[in-house]
């Protein structure tokens, strides 16, 4: 049987598995009807015109798999954001790992989902938040219905959390192929601050499969910074959903490294509801050999006197292939918005691609409102004049490269992180970048 067949069937004895209260049961039946009914998209659809799943869709994928191996701190540490102290919620092949993990309830709730969708404290945030901005498609409804175990953030008023929060899924491989589904709430409440850094990484060189989806809620004068690592084998593939709904005077930034991985899809969206909103988002892409990265973004501006900023930059070796599909829409009762989008291409040789489609769709008439795109070649007078001053014509195409993505990195607030990804960078372009940033 193929995947869709072999998920239909196995839905009855996971939901039968499964202690959740009534109001999420009836949810997730309501997702897995609707998977059932549309199945997983293909490039017949408009949203998906560049990017096929046909490849990974024909693994043979475990869809529960068992508790993987026992992983010891010091085979993994080089993926954890080590240099700080930080919250952790760690997954190993879907399962948590209260070995790995730091969670806290001192008077923020850092835990698990599990958790949060059987107890009955947790029953009140659940109710306002659980799949409340969740898109009803595809691959969100899959996720849906099978939504089980994941990180549980809720952040009440007026804190700034001490401390970043990582949030880290790990695949060992004790099966041949995974099929993993984590499912993520964060709600900070109003005029409070946090941190997160997510990372889904594969051990393994068996074929993994992640369909993750966030749901992000951000009240009045709150701010929230987030940034996803993604670098994953070749072996891996990911649908990354997020979610955000913001309220009044809120600020919510979200960077996304794309670096490693087979097929990686990004949907990102955010909806502004209320005035003085600011939504940043931003992505570097480098890849190489016949990898795949799909950025699919959306901002929603509902009311009036609000930003967002887009800008993501991307690095195409090889074969690979990069997708950009940005979407701003700016209502009619949204006057005074401002809204920047700009994607920036190198392509390194004439074998790699780049689909891209920015898209502006204002009803109002007050408006600044501005996209661009760039799909290009390094300079090579700037190439040659920096040959001319000793430095090698490696270490300047790659110093080229990392000027050209360093505008998103300047936005890292957090210091750590922007030294992990200058680090990922020199890798990715094979150069020892010798200054610090």
């Amino acid at each position: 049987m193929d995947l869709k067949e072999k998920i239909v069937s196995s839905y009855v004895a996971f939901e039968d598995g499964v202690n959740i209260n009534s109001d999420v049961h009836e949810i997730r039946t309501e997702a897995f009807q609707l998977f059932e009914k549309l199945g997983f998209p293909s490039k017949k659809l408009e949203a998906w015109k560049y990017t096929s799943l046909n490849s990974i869709l024909k693994e043979d994928y475990s869809l529960f798999p068992d508790r993987g191996k026992t992983i010891n701190l010091a085979n993994v540490k080089k993926y954890f954001i080590h240099d700080i102290d930080t919250y952790k919620i760690v997954f190993i092949d879907g399962k948590y790992s209260s070995f790995l993990s730091e969670t806290t309830h001192d008077q923020i709730d850092v835990c698990l989902m599990s958790s949060a969708l059987t107890k009955s404290k947790y029953k009140a945030v659940i109710e306002n938040y659980f799949n409340k901005v969740a898109k009803q498609d595809n691959l969100t409804s899959l996720n849906t219905a099978f939504s089980k175990e994941g990180a549980y953030i809720h952040i009440p008023k007026n804190i700034e959390v001490e401390k970043p929060i990582q949030i880290i899924n790990f695949s060992t491989g004790t099966q041949t192929g995974s099929m993993l589904q984590p499912r993520n709430l964060i709600v900070v409440d109003q005029n409070s601050h946090i941190q997160i850094i997510e990372r889904h990484q594969s051990l393994t060189e068996h074929a993994v499969l992640t369909n993750t989806v966030t749901e992000i809620f951000a009240d009045r004068h709150s701010n929230v910074d987030y940034y996803k690592i993604q670098n994953d084998r070749v072996s891996a593939s990911i649908v990354d959903n997020t979610y955000v709904e913001q309220q009044s005077e809120s600020v919510v930034s979200v960077h996304t490294f794309s670096f490693g991985g087979n097929i990686t899809r990004n949907n990102l969206n955010f909806y502004q509801k209320g005035e003085h909103i600011d939504s940043i988002l931003k992505g570097i892409t480098i890849i190489e050999g016949k990898q795949h990265v799909d950025h699919h973004t959306l901002v929603h501006h509902i009311e009036p006197n609000c930003e967002s900023h887009q800008d993501y930059k991307g690095i195409f070796d090889e074969r690979s292939t990069g997708v950009f599909n940005g979407k701003v829409i700016v209502e009619k009762e949204a006057q005074k918005t401002n809204a920047y989008q700009q994607n920036n291409n190198v392509l390194v040789n004439d074998r790699s691609t780049i689909n891209a489609k920015p898209q502006l769709e204002i009803f109002a008439d007050d408006v600044k409102c501005s996209h661009g795109c760039t799909i290009g070649q390094l300079d090579e007078q700037a190439l040659f004049y920096m040959q001319q001053r000793g430095i090698p014509k490696k270490e300047a195409r790659a110093l080229l490269m990392y000027a050209f993505a360093n505008t998103v990195l300047k936005s890292v607030k957090i210091p750590e992180v922007k030294t992990r990804i200058t680090k990922l960078i020199a890798n990715k372009l094979n150069v020892n970048i010798g200054f610090d940033i």
